[in-house]
């Protein structure tokens, strides 16, 4: 192999401006052979990618649940980078799976494919083709071990991880637009290369201790070595000069190391002494933290036995010593005192007394939940046991349940934004069916309840108006990775009452919110899979990029709701009152809205593919360029509708109302759009795939710029 060092010449001054020209035109392939590469890495991931989310958003083929492989690499990638995470279920086209698997596996495959080849041959495929070679001292490939330090830590962690600190711990977190920049700022730098004794070299190259060459220039010197006596002299001088340059170039670690093993020997030294003295310290640090916590745990005890004898009934304390005495256990704040004080809850039937327990569990907090959680699916269990039927017994347990039910009530009320992560699972806290004179209504409204786990609990009837179920977590912005967001998969919110509450993110897979109101409320991203929507009140809520696949809607109100870009894969939206809804550029595959109102409803760039539209009123709905292939709109009411644009092949149009109306004077709530003219409403609609066209139908179509082979 070729040396990588060019030989100098007895003309050095004729020579700069050649060695200059040849030194650019390197330089340039060598920035080309780099951006070709990353091409080839990043349309690898892309290309598949794009098609799998083509296919996931136009696709009709079954649902599947995303590659657990890709929903792990979403976390780990969006961590670091503040991205927000929808966690709990994701469904996909079965297609979508199997492409963004591939858009995962074939940037690393074709990553470690380039960086073998230029371990073994020195070059890339791209290096390949712009005569570019990466070699190392003794001017053959550089090897496995030499590439990885020169690619994966020169090129790639170095630049970037200052990249990223100065990203994350600035004003520009978290944009990500500005970390992007600050990267290739990073790596354009790192490359440009730093000054040594052989002239500028990449930090890579330094690291490595690689050279990158023309591999051109070596190949025509290769030829000029074979040509005769003459060039073998040249040769032969030109490696005793290599001989020399490698004797004074700069020593890579390993060299150095090796140069100098008492510093290396001192400096493990230095490293292991400080390691034992801090080991020392620690277990020093740790044993005097336990004997102080056992000895706390010891007068604590004490004090709660001492405590728990004036509240036996042959003690003769007064009411006010036992409340001063509950009181005083409520400050030990330990787990036995919670506990004792939990049953206590139970069992006392005292009023006053059972006042200052609830009072006393409150000045514990948050502490007390995990006991009263217990506490609360035992005292569930029990009146399920007695039965429905309304009996003494019945009523007392009943009672018991309640006075449960508003001492957690009151932890969350006072201690509102800093509950995160309380877990109130399968919780009774909404109403059970009993009579309604034993009924409990859970109120918390304007309470931020960021969070909080309240996975199938009870929540039914509840008062909720105005909350907040997400918070900004601690980097106090708001779409990042720690944002504190509740968990409401599977709860029961019949009827409750979530107006204006901030549910924005938040998981509600499987959520039953029949008949609730959630008028104006903050839906945006959050996750309604299953969920159960029948006759729910959703008039002004925003529903922006929120999952509603295979959601039952039937019956519901959303007018003027903001449903842009949201998933409706399978919902069933019978029913449904949808005047003025935005559902611009929404997923509506195989929706069912059968007798459903959407006047007005803009539906522009919406996919409405297979969708039942059956006996429907569209009046003034907006379906610019929307995707209708294959659409029942049997007996629908499409006048005044705008389909310039849509694809309506396949589309079923028996007994569907095209020609426009006269609009009715008391029906004022219908905004229908400024088309310009009626003519414009199917005006260059290509209707020849259509289905079930009458006469009066070809004929409106034929006459207001519509297309069909039956036009004249």
């Amino acid at each position: 192999m070729t040396s990588p060092i060019v030989r100098r010449s007895n003309q050095s001054g004729q020579s700069k401006e050649p060695e200059r020209a040849n030194s650019l035109l390197l330089a340039s392939r060598r920035f080309a052979a780099w951006a070709a590469e990353i091409t080839l890495v990043v349309a690898s991931g892309l290309i598949p990618f794009g098609i799998g989310v083509y296919a996931n958003s136009r696709s009709d083929l079954n649902r599947v649940p995303l590659n657990p492989v890709l929903v792990v690499t979403e976390r780990a990638i969006a961590r670091p980078l503040a991205l927000p995470v929808s966690y709990g279920i994701r469904n996909v086209a079965w297609p979508t799976n199997i492409l963004w698997t591939i858009a995962l596996l074939a940037p690393v495959t074709l990553s470690w494919w380039q960086l073998y080849l230029l371990a073994k041959t020195g070059s890339t495929i791209p290096k390949r083709w712009l005569k570019v070679q990466v070699v190392n001292e003794q001017g053959i490939p550089p090897g496995l071990g030499a590439v990885v330090i020169r690619e994966g830590v020169g090129r790639w962690t170095v630049p970037i991880s200052i990249a990223y600190l100065l990203w994350r711990y600035s004003f520009a977190f978290p944009n990500l637009g500005l970390f992007t920049f600050l990267s290739l700022l990073m790596i354009v730098g790192e490359g440009i290369g730093l000054p040594s004794r052989r002239g500028r070299r990449a930090l890579h190259d330094q690291l490595a201790g690689t050279y990158t060459i023309d591999a051109l220039l070596a190949s025509n010197k290769q030829a000029q070595s074979a040509g005769g006596n003459d060039q073998a002299e040249e040769s032969q001088e030109g490696n005793e000069e290599l001989a020399a340059a490698q004797t004074n170039q700069s020593p890579n670690l390993w060299r150095r190391i090796q140069q100098n093993p008492n510093l290396t020997l001192f400096g493990v030294g230095l490293t292991s002494m400080t390691a034992v003295l801090a080991t020392l310290i620690g277990t020093q640090v740790y044993i005097q933290i336990q004997q102080s916590q056992r000895a706390t745990k010891q007068i604590n005890s004490q004090q709660f036995l001492e405590l728990v004898k004036q509240l036996s009934p042959n003690s003769g304390a007064t009411n006010e010593q036992r409340r001063s005495t509950i009181l005083a256990i409520g400050g030990l704040n330990d787990p036995q005192s919670i506990k004792f004080l939990a049953d206590l809850l139970v069992s006392e039937t005292n009023p006053s007394l059972l006042d200052t327990i609830q009072q006393a569990l409150t000045t514990v907090g948050p502490q007390a939940i995990p006991e009263l959680k217990n506490k609360n699916q035992f005292l569930v269990g029990e009146l399920e046991s007695v039965g429905s039927t309304a009996t003494q017994e019945r009523e007392l347990r009943q009672g018991r349940l309640q006075r449960n039910q508003q001492t957690i009530n009151k932890i969350l009320s006072v201690y509102s934004g800093k509950i995160e992560g309380v877990d109130l699972s399968s919780t009774q806290l909404g109403q059970s069916g009993t009579p309604k004179s034993s009924f409990f209504n859970l109120v918390l409204d304007n309470i931020d309840l960021s969070g909080v786990k309240l996975k199938s609990a009870n929540l039914n009837q509840a008062s909720l108006k105005g909350s907040r179920f997400r918070g900004v977590g601690e980097d106090g912005r708001w779409d990042t990775y720690d944002d504190a967001i509740a968990d409401l998969s599977q709860a029961q919110l019949q009827q409750a009452n979530l107006t204006d509450a901030n549910l924005s993110r938040v998981l509600m897979n499987r959520t039953d919110l029949s008949r609730a109101t959630l008028n104006r409320a903050n839906l945006s991203n959050a996750r309604l899979f299953e969920a159960k929507l029948n006759s729910t009140q959703l008039v002004g809520a925003d529903l922006r990029n929120a999952v509603l696949e295979k959601a039952s809607l039937t019956g519901a109100d959303l007018g003027d709701a903001k449903l842009n870009e949201a998933n409706l894969y399978a919902a069933r939206l019978g029913r449904a009152t949808a005047i003025g809804t935005q559902l611009s550029f929404a997923n509506l595959t195989n929706t069912d809205w059968q007798g459903a109102d959407l006047s007005g409803a803009y539906l522009d760039r919406a996919n409405l593919s297979n969708a039942n539209l059956g006996a429907t009123r569209l009046t003034g709905a907006v379906l610019r360029y929307t995707q209708m292939e294959n659409v029942n709109l049997q007996n629908a009411d499409l006048s005044l509708a705008d389909l310039r644009g849509a694809n309506v092949a396949g589309a079923d149009f028996k007994g569907a109302i095209l020609a426009p109306s006269k609009q009715d004077p008391a029906d004022q709530f219908v905004q229908t759009p400024d088309l310009g003219s009626v003519s414009a409403v199917v005006q260059g609609v290509d209707f020849s795939q259509a289905k079930n066209l009458d006469a009066k139908q070809l004929a409106y179509i034929c006459t207001q710029g519509g297309i069909h082979p039956r036009c004249p």
